[in-house]
């Protein structure tokens, strides 16, 4: 993919042979029914890792054409291929089988997942072992795709069926190469449909190594397709193709509205999950330690490049400054370099794109009135797109900080006088996809999470997921619900048959 002589430098710290073999393939390929095909233009386009700035890979930049052949693939693969068919047993293996070659491949995704994004090696590790864990929770799933059968006039015998929705357009994001695609391929493919998956332009390379495995697990050929490129053009077709039964979008909010608009066309299905600027309440009896603990893992993780990230901590009046002080101490601690270094903590930014947007927030913040108390600024490597963990004091609601998400590992300390203050501020955002509430007092813990507007709220923890538990937005977070049952939804349809006796 990348010049064989540059790889070693551009991949710096990774270890797995296998990498390697990979990284040095042929250039450009995308996957199409089930084989490795050039984007019919012949454009490519180069992946960076974030780290060093070097050039990782060379892959395909599919377009519009490129995209009306998987659809092509996806339909007669739906309409004529066996993998709608299938004994819900055989799909079961098959999903297995897949989870299983992840399992057995996980060094190698892991390391393609820190290579391109940026993210610690053990964080990558853990996001390729929750990518597993999705494909085995709806392997389960696939006996168990009921109809009913409704009361009915004696003369007539009336049931349903729940059936796959189609060809599905899917567009993941960056912040999570394998855990997001695994979100999105295991319950579409569960209950029969067939994909065209766009995967970030600034992380390809898991996707595609994912195809291999897909394929490898013996899916059959058009039923998972992956159309490298950008989403001006690859992914604006997905969203307006008019023989696309339904798009899944994992992104901003402002790309998601566009996608709806996109999607009128054939009134294709759709589900979104978006931004956030998640409030995380402290509340003054909560166990301290536990509450930095867990509230700096909510903003540094994954360099703050997450969705629910804890970004907006609000804190009761009386412990404001203790709380602050922790956190600081936290982030104090982070070690920010190259992803494979044992000493790393946080890696950097996903690109030079994304450094200048958060940079830009820094100076907004300062600009507003808030004191950095810790970071501020880009980090100190002279390579790669690092940015200081930041801790935001003397923080307003209004303030650009804690209106907008900044999808970095930039905390905003807001005040709160009681209870009622915390869930007003904390429910004043145009978002609302998690929130969390720290507190010994369990019966304000349930209180409190029921007046959240968010489609998750944590109690004296964050970040918890499960692929048995639903995930998705209230108001301009999205609409729909990933993972868990809920998930089936998405992915399938209701019909009803009447049978005259």
């Amino acid at each position: 993919m990348a010049a064989a002589t540059s790889i070693e430098l551009a991949a710096e710290g990774a270890k797995n042979p296998k990498v390697f073999e990979f990284l040095k393939r042929p250039a450009g390929n995308l996957l199409i029914n089930g084989k490795w095909v050039a984007a019919k233009s012949g454009k490519t386009f180069e992946v960076e890792n974030p780290a060093n700035e070097q050039v990782l890979a060379v892959v395909a930049e599919g377009d519009k054409e490129d995209v009306d052949e998987a659809v092509k693939a996806a339909r007669k693969a739906f309409e004529e291929g066996p993998w709608p068919r299938l004994s819900p047993h055989a799909r079961t293996r098959i999903l297995l089988k897949l989870a299983d070659l992840i399992q057995h491949n996980a060094d190698e995704l892991a390391e393609l997942v820190s290579l391109e994004g940026g993210k610690p090696i053990a964080e990558a590790q853990g996001e390729v072992a929750a990518s597993a864990a999705q494909f085995i929770y709806y392997a389960g799933w696939v006996s168990k795709i009921y109809g009913e059968t409704n009361p009915s006039a004696p003369e007539m015998f009336n049931y349903t069926l729940r059936e796959p929705v189609g060809v599905c357009g899917q567009i993941t994001p960056w912040n999570g190469p394998a855990a997001v695609v695994a979100m999105k391929w295991a319950p579409a493919l569960a209950c029969g449909n067939t994909v065209v998956l766009k995967p970030a332009e600034q992380t390809p390379l898991t996707a595609l190594r994912m195809g291999e495995l897909a394929l490898e697990a013996g899916i059959p050929e058009g039923v998972v397709n992956i159309i490298t490129g950008f989403g001006e053009t690859a992914g604006a077709a997905i969203a307006s193709h008019p023989d696309i039964d339904k798009v899944a979008f994992t992104g901003s909010t402002a790309v998601g509205k566009e996608i709806v608009k996109a999607s009128a066309g054939n009134l294709k299905r759709v589900s979104l999950e978006l931004g956030g600027k998640s409030p995380n309440i402290i509340f003054a009896d909560a166990d301290m330690e536990a509450a930095v603990r867990g509230s700096a893992a909510g903003i540094f993780a994954n360099q703050g490049e997450v969705c629910c990230a804890a970004s907006r901590m609000f804190v009761q009046e009386k412990i404001y400054e203790r709380f602050a002080d922790g956190l600081v101490d936290f982030a104090s601690k982070i070690r920010l370099g190259n992803p494979f270094s044992a000493s790393t903590t946080m890696g950097p930014l996903v690109s030079k794109e994304q450094h200048e947007r958060v940079l830009g927030y820094l100076k907004a913040g300062k600009q507003e009135g808030a004191q950095a108390r810790i970071g501020g600024d880009r980090g100190p490597q002279e390579r790669g797109y690092f940015v200081q963990p930041t801790v935001f004091t003397e923080v307003h609601n209004s303030m650009k900080i804690a209106r907008e998400e900044i999808f970095g590992p930039v905390a905003a300390v807001i005040r709160f006088k009681d209870e009622n203050d915390a869930v007003l501020q904390g429910n004043d955002t145009t978002y609302g996809l998690a929130a969390a509430v720290w507190t010994r007092d369990i019966s304000r813990a349930h209180a409190v999470a029921r007046r959240l507007r968010a489609g998750t709220v944590w109690i004296n923890c964050f970040m918890a997921m499960d692929p048995i538990s639903p995930f998705g937005g209230y108001k301009q977070a999205g609409f729909g619900r990933e993972m868990g049952k809920e998930a089936l939804e998405l992915y399938t349809q209701v019909k009803s048959v009447f049978v005259k006796l």
